[in-house]
């Protein structure tokens, strides 16, 4: 399989637009890389580097050890052995799902004998093998995905590089082909990069998350650690449901001016005033808790309750299971406690803050 190193990768259009810059990293042989991001933020920018369709402006690209992108060096695309899918699935319509499979290797003129067995062996592992004699219009969305994974895979890249593959499958196709996806990864022990501005997927299929915006890296970690210890209020915005409020410590409390003086108790190091960010699902109601405040509105979403609660002048988001929905009536004083916090400064200073309350 392969490493992928970036050295000082940087990207400037029109002279003066920075779309990526400096980018630092090696992604290990084996592993599933993410890069996440809003859209416009260089991800897949810098996929695109990698593959060989845009050069950097400065900056180097090794494959396996191998320079690819230099300085005086650059190796075009189809010679860097890499598989890659697209957004769009790209299957030839008049092709039947081994013809696409088998396209590359077609081209390559090798034996049909060879062609056969590769192709066979592509399909088995994309579960198309009862598919083959179809044409792409006789196939879902998610199947035609998967024929443009197989003909990724049949020349057996080094490295596999995916432009938001699921972005056109509905909901549940697409969570479906996420695991689907990681087990192939797994089974062939392929080197993974995967762009996506889908938090969800970043987080189910990654061994690591390089979560970007405006062409500079946030944070590079294991999904757990971007998502409980966030370096910056961007990350844990972009990362899953999270409110912030503004607050003061005074005496070993953190004191909420916008919840009408109500307070939680924090045993933290920091003094003065911080931004708190508090994920809904480490609210719940609490009959001995430290917040009281006046239960407006439930979303019953089926395994969650989604609610929102009036405490002083600020509305408190509180996450609980939806068996809970219809326990308690809108309109009713309710008290909450909170499982878990994250302070940071309240400039938004890229330093760590979080605490965690159990």
């Amino acid at each position: 399989m392969a490493t992928v190193t970036l050295k000082n990768v940087t990207k400037i259009y029109d002279g003066n637009h920075v779309v990526l810059k400096d980018f630092n990293n090696t992604f290990e042989d084996g592993e599933f890389v993410t890069l996440l991001g809003p859209s416009g933020c260089g991800k897949t920018t810098l996929l695109r580097i990698i593959a060989g369709f845009i050069k950097p402006t400065s900056g180097e690209v090794w494959i396996d050890g191998r320079m690819v992108s230099g300085h005086k060096t650059f190796v075009p695309p189809e010679k860097r052995n890499i598989g890659m899918v697209f957004q769009s699935y790209a299957v030839w319509p008049h092709m039947n799902v081994f013809e696409n499979a088998a396209y590359p290797l077609t081209i390559k003129k090798l034996p049909k004998e060879e062609i056969s067995r590769k192709v066979a062996e592509v399909l088995e592992i994309t579960h198309l093998s009862q598919y083959a004699e179809r044409l792409p219009g006789e196939l879902s969305g998610g199947q035609q995905q998967r024929v443009a994974l197989a003909r990724a895979l049949v020349a057996a890249p080094k490295l596999l590089l995916l432009d938001e593959p699921l972005s056109n499958l509905d909901a549940k196709l697409r969570e479906s082909m996420r695991f689907e996806i990681k087990e192939i990864q797994k089974r062939l022990g392929i080197t993974v990069v995967y762009v996506t501005h889908d938090q969800a997927e970043a987080m189910a299929m990654s061994d690591r998350i390089f979560l970007i915006n405006s062409g500079i890296v946030q944070q590079c970690d294991t999904p757990e650690n971007i998502y409980n210890h966030p370096v910056n209020q961007f990350v844990a915005d972009f990362l899953g449901k999270v409110d912030f409020f503004k607050g003061e410590v005074r005496d070993g409390r953190i004191v909420f001016p916008g919840m009408g003086g109500q307070s939680v108790a924090y045993d933290g190091p920091r003094t003065g005033k911080v931004e708190v960010a508090v994920r809904p699902e480490n609210m719940y109601f609490d009959e001995q808790g430290e917040l009281e405040g006046i239960l407006e509105q439930q979303y019953y979403l089926g395994d969650t309750d989604d609610c929102r609660v009036r405490v002083g002048d600020t509305l408190v988001r509180v996450i609980t299971g939806g068996y809970q929905y219809g326990r308690l009536k809108n309109g009713q004083p309710v008290r909450i406690s909170v499982r878990s916090f994250m302070t940071f400064e309240d400039d938004g200073m890229l330093e760590n803050k979080l605490q965690i309350r159990t």
